[in-house]
């Protein structure tokens, strides 16, 4: 019996795909040595030991064969140039930086994948009908100066020049962070790319739907739109013996059943989440009612209109807690982001090239931001997501992907960029 054609590529993309994988890890094994503190991996903004992770992806990219550079901002670009002067340019990018206890393949995947990707076109000579910048951006987390998408966000034309006044905690600002690694932060504005062909990130999920659902990738349909706010609840404190249960305006108790309401209507939702991460009681003492407490609540969803109703929800319950409880709650709307659509042209492309190198295709939303969210508007954007071990935890040294996993992510970025042709 002979093999198909399919078959046989599915096979040759598999043993490609080993090989890939191997070289993702090792690289980002290297990647992890730099970090600033000794017990853990934590790599922000223009430290030490981002420019030297910086340093090391510009010179592994020239290894390559591309024409790397560092931009004013921070981002490492290799640049794999068409035959044709004219043509567009496609983005594949994603973050080098961490945040402060990380894992070692948030963001740095998609930028290794995108490596090793590259260097085996160069090595086979291969010229593509379009400009391919593999992007490693400087900055995604905000964990520095607390403002995210600093790399993507200066190549989507969308950096703030306000953003340079931000001050990290021993009060150096942005401005002179970018300066001190040698950078001009009035070149920032030069740094938009126009007319591009598109956008394409590989990333770990983050997440255990890929997990549960036993393969290794998944095609993003969209990311999740957010709304972030500051919550302060006022109640009356007491003494903690002395005041009657019915007498009393609990501060925390409210914000106890806030939690649970907003705990029971996204489950009642597939595709919603939400989180009070925060919570401080002001003054709190174990013999007192607490007074004010003050918590954080996070409310994300995989279309518009889930995200809206959730939010409507909330809110009207808060104002139902502050009746029947006799509390004063104050809401600050801290950020909103919209739900971004990936490209449907981008979803048919990464599917066919999944199913061209044997893997069931898989479709899902990504509760996290990425950097593709800075080029919605701008161009056309898809993400991959990779499977994610140990549960899908990220943001954690417990990170992990499975070799086979990257190198299947790799071969299967390869086969876009021989396809995206269709695109052009």
């Amino acid at each position: 019996m002979t093999d198909t054609a399919s078959t046989i590529q599915a096979r040759a993309a598999g043993q490609h795909g080993a090989g890939f994988g191997r070289r993702i890890l090792a690289l980002a094994d290297e990647l992890a040595t730099w970090s600033e503190a000794p017990d853990r991996l934590a790599c922000t903004y223009l430290t030490s030991a981002h420019r030297s992770v910086a340093a090391q992806l510009h010179a592994w990219m020239q290894a390559a064969g591309l024409d790397a550079s560092i931009d004013a901002v921070g981002n490492v670009v290799g640049r794999y140039a068409s035959a044709h002067p004219g043509a567009r340019t496609l983005i594949v990018g994603s973050h080098y930086d961490t945040v402060r206890n990380a894992g070692k393949y948030d963001g740095r995947l998609g930028i290794l994948a995108g490596l090793v990707v590259l260097e085996a076109l160069v090595k086979a000579g291969e010229a593509l009908p379009f400009h391919v910048e593999l992007i490693a951006f400087a900055e995604e987390e905000g964990v520095r100066f607390g403002t995210a998408y600093l790399g993507s966000g200066a190549i989507a034309g969308r950096f703030d020049p306000q953003w340079l006044d931000r001050r990290d905690e021993t009060g150096v600002t942005i401005a002179e962070a970018i300066r001190s690694a040698g950078h001009d932060p009035a070149d920032i504005a030069m740094l938009a790319r126009r007319d591009l062909l598109g956008y394409l990130e590989v990333h770990i999920e983050q997440g255990p739907v890929l997990l549960d659902s036993g393969l290794p990738l998944g095609v993003v349909t969209a990311i999740a739109g957010a709304a972030r706010y500051r919550v302060t609840i006022r109640g009356v404190g007491g003494h903690a013996g002395t005041v009657p249960m019915a007498a009393r305006h609990d501060a925390f108790a409210a914000a106890a059943e806030l939690a649970l309401a907003l705990e029971q209507r996204c489950r009642q939702t597939p595709g919603v989440v939400g989180t009070i991460g925060q919570i401080a009681v002001t003054d709190g003492a174990a013999n007192v009612i607490p007074g004010q407490c003050e918590l954080s609540l996070d409310i994300r969803a995989d279309h518009g209109g889930k995200l809206d109703a959730a939010i409507g929800y909330v809110l009207a319950k808060i104002r139902q807690i502050e009746v029947s409880r006799g509390v004063a709650i104050d809401v600050r709307d801290l950020h909103r982001t919209p739900v971004i659509p990936c490209a449907p042209r981008m979803q048919r492309l990464l599917a066919g090239s999944i199913e061209r190198v044997g893997a069931a295709v898989c479709h899902l939303p990504s509760g996290a931001g990425h950097d593709a969210a800075m080029f919605h508007g701008v161009t056309e954007i898809g993400m991959l997501f990779v499977r994610c071990g140990n549960g899908g935890v990220s943001h954690s040294p417990l990170e992990i992907v499975a070799e086979e996993d990257a190198g299947l992510a790799a071969a299967v970025l390869l086969d876009a960029l021989k396809n995206l042709h269709d695109a052009v």
